[in-house]
């Protein structure tokens, strides 16, 4: 079997994004490069009851290689940030908040200095429909800069790391950031942390950590 080891580490995040909400049933999808080979997560299959044989993989092209299912329909987006960004894994999420925001904003304004980590102002790519060239052109485009996460209009968001861990802990920091303005917005209207006051947290040492080349 292609990847063993990172298909298994696909199955324990898919059970993690199902325990914590961040998707729910055959919703959201998960990716891991080694190479020039992706192991991604399988197409209209519940993320907590994937096994390692269940996780197809693809070349960087996107050329079907091992695996008897067929890739999620969302691996043209993931094949897209592989080609534009160092990552090294990526998550793609249905969750509650990050769908409100995605559904009412054109950006998440940097309200915590944690925002930083994710590579500042959280974009949301326009909307196009789920699976099509057209989204992985537009999450790409909200992806630039060296950002870590984006929304996507009326749908989701998308995570990227230097490996799954990252990838799964910036896909639930996203969420908390987007909680925190949502129920914000509920009892007033949020303060927003100045470009000023974001650089001198980076000049107390708070940064998106850098990517290794691949």
């Amino acid at each position: 079997m292609l990847l063993r080891d990172e298909r298994d580490a696909l199955c324990a995040i898919g059970r993690r994004l199902a325990g914590t909400g961040l998707v729910t049933g055959a919703s959201g999808n998960v990716s891991v490069r080694s190479g020039d080979l992706v192991a991604v997560t399988p197409g209209g299959m519940m993320l907590d009851r994937m096994e390692p044989a269940d996780c197809p993989v693809v070349n960087i092209e996107g050329r079907w290689v091992d695996g008897d299912k067929a890739p999620s329909s969302e691996t043209p987006m993931h094949l897209a940030l592989y080609e534009a960004t160092p990552a090294a894994a990526i998550v793609h999420t249905h969750s509650t908040y990050g769908a409100v925001v995605a559904t009412t904003m054109s950006e998440l304004p940097p309200i915590h200095y944690n925002t930083l980590l994710l590579g500042g102002v959280v974009k949301v790519a326009e909307y196009a429909t789920y699976g099509t060239p057209e989204l992985a052109e537009n999450v790409r485009t909200a992806m630039a800069g060296g950002k870590r996460a984006a929304l996507m209009a009326n749908h989701g968001g998308v995570t990227i790391g230097r490996d799954l861990e990252e990838a799964y802990e910036n896909a639930r920091l996203l969420e908390w950031l987007c909680g925190v303005y949502v129920r914000a917005k509920a009892i007033g209207e949020p303060r927003i942390l100045t470009e000023e006051e974001l650089a001198e947290v980076v000049e107390r040492g708070l940064a998106p950590p850098d990517f290794p080349r691949v």
